[in-house]
């Protein structure tokens, strides 16, 4: 929720979710705009399929908040993160993601990663 002008507050715990299209769970979005993105995300049983794909449209920085997932890159790079775990991947990386039942995660895309 925007509380003043560019100042934006939620919390992890958010009660407001979306579907996404994108990465098929739900989002919560945070900000959006001036070059970046940031929100929540979170694994949805019967909505995210074990795995998808997801090519990112900047560079994206994750912190695992619950749950655990495997990132495989197509340059052959595999990511093994968990609750605690920060991880940060290129624009245009082709990811394939297997995430645990109960995931959720911070994410920020900057455009011009």
């Amino acid at each position: 929720m925007e509380v003043a002008p560019g100042v934006f507050l939620s919390k992890a715990s958010a009660g407001e979710w979306e579907p996404d299209t994108d990465t098929p769970g739900e989002v919560h979005v945070l900000c959006s705009g001036a070059g970046m993105e940031a929100g929540l995300w979170r694994w949805v049983p019967g909505v995210t399929p074990e795995p998808f794909r997801w090519t990112l449209p900047g560079r994206e920085v994750i912190l695992v908040l619950e749950g655990t997932a495997t990132i495989e890159m197509d340059n052959g790079s595999t990511l093994e993160v968990a609750a605690g775990d920060i991880a940060s991947m290129p624009k245009d990386a082709v990811t394939t993601w297997r995430v645990s039942p109960g995931y959720k995660e911070l994410w920020v895309l900057a455009e011009n990663g």
